[in-house]
């Protein structure tokens, strides 16, 4: 006999939190990410026991059955995607889904890393590869590192449009203009185009100040179905759409170096969605290097492909700008704790909220953005996750 089929919940954030981030040399990432879960579910309104699903990776054994077991959960729905920074992006499209089918309805998603503590302690390395098995031996030994993959992306991207050093410094400028408004970035003294170019050299094109900062930190994301929004502290913020999608890991197998995978899965949210991209009015996007932003921007539509230079530099990323990108500053000024996608999100819901503070995002006509983006990358140009959250 047929069963008759369940009607699709809605799903929506309904808490959202940082750990302490920054300089955190006294915290394990175990007790960061409990640190997150709880200001998550405080910042909700709901309790412990209305959690059902869980989303970690990058830490233990058994992610995330460890995380799980140190904050005193047992799920019936796990997911433990990695797939690099756009991880949390695409376990948001697995837990709404989840939600939205009846299989779950609360899906926490939680991150922690002491990255930066941890190498001041001499506790690990920092890493110029993600390893020399598989496919990748036949690139680790010519010193093929991770930041040169993306200084040869933004290299051909120059080479292929006429992108200039200037515009993709502009980039970090704005972060950090973005960032001065955020009493929790690292860094908020103003740079200019000549800071970013006058820097020590890292990867050519890329000096310093065209790469991200190093801290520690995590976050938490709470997504509940339609019908607890109503016991929730916060007002709702509304899953739309996702997409997703995976490219590649050597560059041999990546058609073009000025196309991210963003190109496909933001096309998908944007459907699933049912909006448009200049319908956005707040974009997060993954930042680990200043090209990351410009070829995302082209790829999820908000400017013809090639274009991404010219439309930087204008000013439009600032808070007050035509499109308010990475408004916390991002991962070049803000906060980088080793894999940020789950910190998109974080700011996204807060934009959106209207608890942004100094750096508060508005419309023309005043009022609160009523679209925002977060899209995430990772490794290089290898995946991405794009999720479109709506308010009201």
């Amino acid at each position: 006999m047929t069963q008759p089929q369940r009607k699709a919940r809605k799903v929506a954030v309904v808490g959202v939190s940082l750990s302490d981030c920054g300089r955190v040399d006294e915290a394990t990432p175990y007790a960061l990410h409990a640190q997150a879960a709880r200001r998550a579910l405080a910042d909700s309104g709901l309790t412990r026991e209305v959690v059902d699903g869980f989303a970690s990776a990058g830490l233990g054994t058994l992610a995330p059955i460890e995380v799980a077991e140190y904050l005193g959960l047992q799920p019936t729905w796990v997911d433990s995607t990695s797939v690099g920074g756009s991880t949390w992006e695409v376990m948001a499209a697995h837990a709404a889904d989840a939600i939205a089918a009846g299989h779950a309805n609360a899906v926490l998603l939680v991150y922690g890393s002491t990255a930066r503590a941890d190498i001041k302690a001499g506790r690990r390395t920092g890493n110029l590869s993600f390893g020399a098995r598989g496919p990748l031996q036949f690139e680790v030994p010519y010193g093929h590192s991770l930041i040169a993959k993306y200084a040869m992306a933004a290299r051909r991207h120059m080479i292929e449009y006429g992108t200039t050093i200037e515009q993709l410094a502009s980039v970090a400028v704005q972060a950090r203009a973005n960032a001065a408004l955020n009493p929790d970035a690292m860094f908020r003294d103003p740079i200019t185009v000549e800071d970013v170019l006058s820097g020590p050299m890292i990867a050519d094109p890329f000096t310093k100040l065209h790469c991200c900062i190093r801290s520690d930190g995590g976050a938490a994301v709470l997504l509940a179905a339609e019908e607890y929004v109503r016991d929730c502290r916060t007002p709702p913020v509304w899953i739309l759409g996702t997409g997703e999608h995976v490219s590649h890991t050597t560059m041999s197998e990546w058609p073009d170096f000025t196309v991210s995978p963003a190109a496909v899965s933001g096309k998908l949210a944007f459907a699933r969605a049912g909006v448009r991209p200049e319908e956005v009015d707040v974009a997060q996007l993954y930042d680990a290097f200043t090209y990351m932003t410009l070829v995302t921007l082209e790829d999820l539509g908000f400017c013809k492909k090639g274009e991404g230079g010219a439309f930087a530099e204008k000013g439009r990323l600032l808070v007050g700008g035509d499109l308010p990108v990475n408004t916390d500053g991002g991962g070049l000024s803000a906060q980088h704790p080793g894999m940020r996608g789950l910190l998109l999100l974080v700011e996204a819901v807060r934009q959106l909220r209207g608890e942004a503070g100094a750096r508060q995002v508005r419309r023309r006509d005043g009022e609160l953005p009523r679209l925002a983006v977060a899209s995430g990358t990772g490794g290089w140009f290898c995946s991405s996750g794009t999720v479109v959250l709506g308010r009201g």
